[in-house]
């Protein structure tokens, strides 16, 4: 009424509304009564007030002034009502804050009333939730009427939109529904100390018993799986993994990991909070899970960055880098036998004992006094420590043995005295004969066409040539026949007849064929004369 007033007067006064049941509203307008008057809509001077007040009033009183509520017309009244109502408003949601702000996580119970946009909105009895749509599990299905159960996440003091958020995904959610099923989490026996969730798929729980006597996982999973099949039908099938919570970060991690088998877990970086988690090949699929859902999920559970790697793919890293080591004849530090751990090739150093010579030159007593272990572990490990020291010696034997092998064919080799020549067509030098050139009857065996062999051969045959011919060859004479004949038909007769002469042609002529040679040329003499003298 007092903003309705102000709107309809106008004049700044400082006005005042009173309620009661006998006269209901009275309007009134508040003065200060002062001597010199500076604002008349909120002053009035000391003789005025007197007159109105009597003698009484003195100069500082407040007097209220009563003015008339005929004036107020339809959208004095309009405005009334509309303050009214928002002011009814909020105190409606100051009061729905102070209920609900102090149970903000808590689970409460619900149906879903109506879809607006993609978001569920859940009638929670005496006022509406909402549900938006990234806050829905992706598996879960829901119809109008049905019961529901969410965990408020958020209630809102602002006037406009809704006031109290829920949500299905949260990890709070599952932990609510735990401590429903399970009593000792609510009585504090059973704590749980981390949730991570995918909403839909799968989730992991930690947990951890303040009593010796308590299974903390079994008392979660309950009687034949009753307890956690309870909260698994809620989720819609979501699966979950309930892990035994441990203060060591690579227990906490190796179970973590669960349903694989993990091997080892090597902390790499404590500052960064790395490590390095080592299973077997058949397990390194189960352990990444798919798409990486069981490797991220335990990351967010503990709180470090875990890296998987397989057992075999060390091994093989561990070969080439010992490989490497053996080869350059570098000392082997510890840490590159498996079966020694950091913390024991740590002890081993403080006793002096820093590579591999040093651990396989030690005595097994020795051995189990520095690392306090079982003669079979010390044995084991002096084992490995000289099957590492056996495989150098024998790398380095047979790099030894190549080397020399190496020497000796170099020894052995030829050496080789060798210059490229090209024909020079300008020279004009003639050829020195050799001894064959010279050699008796040669001159008359080319004459008689014997030096050279007419045997037919076939065209695809390949034409043999000696020494003596590519020597005359060089020295710019061609004993090779001009022509070559195919040869029609090669029987055994023929092949032998040439070669009786081949055998006759290739033949040095004979002191008694030196005569006769020197008979024919005297004939041929006697007979040149004879033919001189008939012509004459």
């Amino acid at each position: 009424m007092r903003a309705a007033a102000k709107k309809q007067f106008k004049g700044g006064e400082d006005i005042q509304v009173d309620w009661s049941p006998e006269s209901g509203l009275e309007l009134s307008a508040s003065k200060v009564v002062v001597d010199d008057v500076a604002n008349p809509a909120i002053e009035l001077s000391i003789d005025d007030a007197r007159e109105l007040g009597g003698d009484e009033v003195e100069v500082g009183d407040a007097l209220l002034l009563p003015m008339p509520m005929e004036e107020l017309g339809r959208i004095a009244a309009q405005t009334a009502k509309q303050i009214l109502f928002q002011k009814v408003r909020d105190a409606v949601r100051t009061n729905v804050y102070d209920q609900y702000i102090d149970r903000v996580g808590e689970l409460v119970n619900g149906f879903v009333k109506r879809f607006e946009r993609g978001n569920m909105i859940v009638d929670l009895g005496n006022l509406e939730a909402i549900l938006p749509r990234g806050q829905q599990s992706r598996g879960e299905q829901w119809n109008q009427g049905e019961r529901i159960r969410v965990v408020i996440t958020n209630v809102s003091k602002e006037s406009k939109g809704p006031q109290i958020e829920v949500s299905r995904t949260s990890p709070e959610l599952l932990e609510r529904l735990f401590e429903m099923e399970v009593p000792e989490i609510y009585d504090g026996t059973v704590v749980i100390k981390s949730c991570v969730r995918e909403p839909g798929e799968r989730a992991k729980i930690a947990v951890v018993s303040n009593e010796r006597d308590v299974d903390p996982v079994g008392a979660c999973v309950g009687m034949k799986g009753s307890r956690v099949q309870a909260i698994i039908r809620e989720l819609r099938g979501e699966k979950i993994d309930i892990i035994e919570w441990s203060e060591e970060p690579s227990v906490f991690a190796a179970n973590s990991l669960s349903p694989a088998k993990v091997n080892q877990v090597r902390i790499t970086d404590i500052e960064n909070r790395q490590m390095e988690v080592i299973v077997n090949e058949d397990q390194l699929s189960l352990a990444i899970g798919k798409r990486g859902q069981n490797v991220r999920l335990a990351t967010k559970l503990v709180g470090w960055n875990i890296d998987i790697r397989s057992e075999e793919e060390i091994k093989r890293e561990v070969a080439e880098q010992m490989g490497a080591m053996i080869a350059s004849g570098a000392p082997v530090p510890l840490a590159a036998i498996q079966v020694v751990t950091a913390q024991q090739a740590d002890t081993l150093g403080e006793h002096g004992v820093t590579d591999i010579d040093g651990l396989a030159n030690t005595s097994v007593d020795d051995l189990v006094e520095f690392l306090d272990v079982s003669l079979d572990e010390a044995e084991k490990i002096l084992n490995a420590a000289r099957a590492v020291i056996e495989v150098r010696e024998k790398s380095l034997q047979a790099a030894t043995e190549e080397g020399a092998g190496q020497d000796e064919a170099a020894a052995g080799e030829v050496e080789q005295h060798a210059a490229s020549a090209e024909l020079d067509g300008t020279s004009t030098a003639e050829v020195e004969p050799n001894n064959e050139m010279t050699a008796a009857g040669y001159d008359e065996a080319v004459e008689q066409g014997e030096a050279s062999s007419t045997k037919p051969v076939a065209l695809n045959e390949a034409d043999p040539i000696s020494e003596d011919e590519l020597l005359l060859q060089d020295a710019g004479r061609d004993l090779r026949p001009d022509a070559i004949a195919p040869a029609d038909d090669l029987d055994a007769a023929e092949h032998e007849e040439e070669t009786a002469a081949e055998s006759e042609a290739a033949t040095v002529a004979s002191p008694g064929e030196a005569q006769t040679s020197s008979a024919l040329e005297s004939n041929e003499v006697a007979a040149i004369e004879s033919s001189k003298e008939e012509k004459q």
